[in-house]
């Protein structure tokens, strides 16, 4: 397989489904989180794409993550509702999180819905894209393990606690969206780097003496720097509070990651829908949000650029781009971690 072949979507994803169904996960359940891993990909986030599979699979094969999710109601207060996940699958308990958010959020105008004791999720975009798509703006928060030192120090502390804010819209996906982590880049950017084999920018990250580096192996050794300096770390603790403490989870140096397949990761996620029918009319709401895009489409042009887009509208258009050609581009590390499953699952590969 050459480097630019593309695979088409929907053998990944299948691919991806029989893998996790070797594993004893239900056939819907693994279907979400391969059509989640895939739909990363399509959007030009391979970071957050089918690079992780193998790691879900090792925390599978080690029992730290239960293949079947079964979320236990710890508290209902009506639009707040908390649940235990138990160490189940994060894209299932999140996608739970998101469908009780929004029925919540239809009843009450609001809904929030938080997660504790649950596993890493992938792209939250990909859930608050839903969101919109189900009528309600949404934000979904979540903590990671540590990969962020404090602001002035050089040891992990904290995670890249990333977050998504979603809203309807009237554009092609259905959807403004944000979806970023708090430091200058998402660790899974960097596990793509080393798999590619490339060097990373010097603002990334530091080595594990606290000296920036162009590494992608030091880097994952070392601290990945923080967004906007100060106030990435400001924000990233924050996020702690709103998905680990409020829900119940571990926050700071007790969550542990995907790519660490003996230990359960108590990671917490909090899901927020708001219901854009109940807060006033939604023509006059999407009126204002094409006014906006409008606004922000038409503005001149710096020095450089040809274009401006708004949230969301790269992923759009990345995925689109993506599908008219024929399928995604995998880096070949990727490849090779695929096959490696594929022999270890006796699963057919889709390339």
């Amino acid at each position: 397989m050459t480097h630019a072949t593309r695979i088409k979507p929907d053998a990944l994803t299948d691919f991806a489904t029989t893998v996790l169904r070797s594993h004893n996960v239900p056939e819907a359940d693994a279907h979400l989180v391969a059509d989640s891993l895939v739909q990363s990909d399509l959007w030009g986030h391979q970071s957050h794409g089918v690079l992780r599979l193998p790691w879900y699979v090792a925390r599978l094969r080690t029992g730290v993550m239960t293949a079947v999710t079964e979320p236990e109601v710890v508290s209902d207060a009506g639009a707040l509702q908390i649940l235990d996940g138990r160490n189940g699958i994060g894209q299932v308990l999140t996608e739970t999180a998101r469908t009780i958010a929004v029925e919540r959020a239809r009843a009450y105008g609001i809904g929030m819905v938080g997660v504790r004791n649950s596993n890493h999720f992938g792209t939250a975009m990909y859930y608050t894209r839903r969101a919109a798509l189900d009528g309600c703006a949404s934000i979904l928060t979540t903590n990671a393990s540590p990969a962020m030192a404090p602001w002035g120090g050089k040891e992990k502390r904290l995670g890249t606690n990333p977050w998504s804010i979603g809203a309807p819209a009237p554009t092609a996906g259905g959807a403004v969206v944000v979806d970023i982590a708090n430091t200058a880049v998402a660790r899974g950017k960097i596990y793509l780097a080393r798999n590619r084999g490339q060097s990373i920018p010097d603002t990334w990250a530091m080595d594990a003496e606290g000296r920036t580096t162009t590494d992608a192996s030091a880097a994952i050794d070392g601290v990945i720097l923080p967004m906007a300096g100060h106030k990435g770390y400001a924000i990233t603790f924050m996020m702690d509070i709103l998905s680990g403490a409020l829900t119940g989870s571990r926050t700071g140096t007790a969550i542990k990651g995907p790519y660490v397949a003996d230990q359960p990761s108590g990671a917490g996620h909090m899901f927020i829908a708001i219901d854009v029918a109940s807060a006033g009319q939604t023509d006059q709401y999407l009126h204002a949000v094409q006014g906006l895009i409008d606004e922000v489409h038409s503005t001149p042009l710096a020095e450089g650029n040809d274009r401006i887009f708004y949230p969301g509208e790269v992923e759009d258009e990345a995925a689109a781009r993506n599908l008219a050609d024929g399928g995604v581009v995998l880096a070949e590390q990727t490849i090779e971690d695929l096959r490696k499953l594929s022999d270890e699952t006796n699963t057919a590969l889709p390339f």
